[in-house]
């Protein structure tokens, strides 16, 4: 006997009653329709996530990050005597410390500050570099991995309480500082990934130099200057905000827990930002 052939006593299926989508048998309750429609569902998620984003008005998120760099380094500023994002300031308190290093602890906490500023550039520009710099879910990873930092480094601010003097340090006050220190480049190395490479987000000097010496600094329509004042006036609140915090009982935790909120803002916001718009090739 065929070992295809139907068993003694086994009806013979009937070819007009068999199903033609098999599947149906295998999942029931249309639970297969419910398989089908998830994955172009996942598929067009994918797809958005892995596109390049426009970079239309994107300097505006850029200028959002100079409040963040105001309000970071007021705070810090004010209550750890080093700064967190701009190292031109700790690189003088650096070489002032190395001049007298036994007057002032500042020089100590400008280093961990330069130091992690400085690797979490190397990492970041790779990061960028090798997943494609203005994808989707590169941006929102990268602004997603300085949140994380920053809520660590303000739930460590918060746990361990304020320093109890400027001069004081201790892994309470130089964990914070590199944390915080480190996902601050991510901001500068968005800004070469969308090439605005004059929006750095962490420094003002070569905006302050740009500003002023553009010939068309009076005139009605300018673009490149209106991004650069407005960057101006951002870090500039930034800072009232972050004085507002350090002079007050919230201190520098208010500081950085704000700035969380803001990064988480940021992350949202790539998500949902258009794409870029792609010219199909003809015939």
């Amino acid at each position: 006997m065929p070992h295809h052939a139907a068993a003694i006593g086994e009806p013979h299926p009937d070819p007009e009653r068999t199903p033609l989508l098999p599947s149906q048998h295998r999942y029931p309750n249309g639970s297969a329709d419910g398989a089908a429609k998830k994955r172009p569902l996942l598929h067009r998620w994918g797809r958005h996530l892995t596109v390049h984003i426009s970079r239309d008005w994107a300097d505006c998120v850029l200028i959002l990050c100079y409040f963040i760099t105001g309000l970071l380094d007021s705070a810090s500023i004010s209550v750890w005597g080093s700064f967190v994002s701009m190292q031109t300031g700790n690189s003088v308190y650096i070489g002032l410390g190395l001049a007298s290093p036994t007057t002032s602890t500042r020089w100590i906490k400008s280093g961990v500050s330069v130091l992690s500023f400085c690797l979490g550039s190397f990492l970041f520009s790779r990061f960028h570099r090798r997943f494609s710099p203005h994808r989707r879910w590169v941006l929102a990873t990268s602004f997603g991995i300085q949140t994380a930092l920053t809520a660590v480094a303000a739930a460590l601010v918060t746990i361990a309480g304020p320093p109890g003097s400027p001069e004081e340090i201790g892994w309470f006050v130089l964990a914070p500082i590199g944390l915080v220190a480190f996902q601050a480049c991510g901001q500068a190395v968005v800004s070469r990934a969308l090439r605005y490479n004059a929006l750095t987000s962490v420094v003002l000097t070569s905006v302050y130099c740009d500003l002023f010496s553009d010939a068309g600094l009076v005139a009605l329509r300018n673009v490149e200057r209106n991004q650069r004042g407005a960057a101006v006036v951002s870090l500039l609140l930034g800072a009232f905000v972050g004085g507002r915090f350090a002079g007050s009982g919230w201190g520098v935790a208010g500081a950085l827990w704000t700035a969380t909120v803001l990064k988480v803002v940021v992350v949202v916001v790539w998500l949902v930002w258009p794409a870029e718009e792609t010219v199909e090739e003809t015939d």
